[in-house]
């Protein structure tokens, strides 16, 4: 008989990480999406008028990523699940989504400070998200867009399949202080990067020219 060795399948995630709250908020994909769209921008500095003087990059890439998320309790609710025969994915999308929701107590705790005349009201500090996409990338990210397409629905009409479009801007270096937790994730995804890099490269000019010239 013949024997095959699968690989162990990593699952993408999304990771809420809050200071107070010690314990990470970890939402896997059920199903990891079959194509991710990632752009980034060069941060060029502008030319102070000097003819010919070499571009100068003035910070990290703005990168950003689109991918499209599908969950679906058709598994659950043929095994009998009674959860998703009563909510379907509802906890799901709502995991999803409360990535971009300040928290309820904070939002009821400002509101009583301003009826008893506190003037100034920061904003709650959203939490730290993390994109995981296997172990070479976890990026620190800002969830920038998000729809949701509900295709299916139980009769009570909880959804129970649903399709996201998630657009996620990463923070790099460049866009915080470096005591964040972002700035050394970022910095350790970059020198993982230029180790990647290092190994695809070569510093002979004769593999594309044929011979050993002087380009410098």
């Amino acid at each position: 008989m013949t024997v095959f060795n699968v690989p162990r399948l990593l699952k993408g995630a999304l990771v809420s990480l809050d200071p107070p709250n010690p314990t990470p908020q970890v939402i896997v994909f059920q199903y990891n999406p079959n194509t991710l769209t990632r752009t980034l921008e060069a941060q060029i500095a502008e030319d102070e008028g000097k003819s010919g003087s070499p571009p100068r990059l003035k910070g990290a890439p703005v990168e950003t990523i689109k991918l499209d998320v599908e969950i679906d309790a058709s598994e659950q609710l043929e095994r009998g699940d009674a959860l998703a025969g009563d909510v379907g994915v509802f906890p799901q999308l709502s995991a999803l989504e409360l990535l971009i929701y300040p928290k309820s107590d904070l939002v009821m705790a400002n509101a009583l400070r301003l009826k008893f005349g506190t003037l100034e009201i920061m904003p709650p500090t959203a939490p730290l998200t993390l994109f995981i996409w296997g172990k070479r990338r976890i990026l620190p990210v800002r969830l920038t867009e998000f729809s949701v397409t509900e295709d299916a629905h139980h009769p009570n009409l909880s959804p129970i399949r649903a399709k996201l479009s998630l657009g996620l801007r990463v923070i790099s270096y460049s866009d915080v202080s470096g005591d964040s937790p972002a700035w050394n994730l970022f910095i350790a995804h970059q020198v993982l990067k230029e180790t990647m890099a290092a190994v695809a490269t070569t510093s002979s000019v004769s593999a594309v020219v044929g011979s050993n010239i002087k380009l410098v």
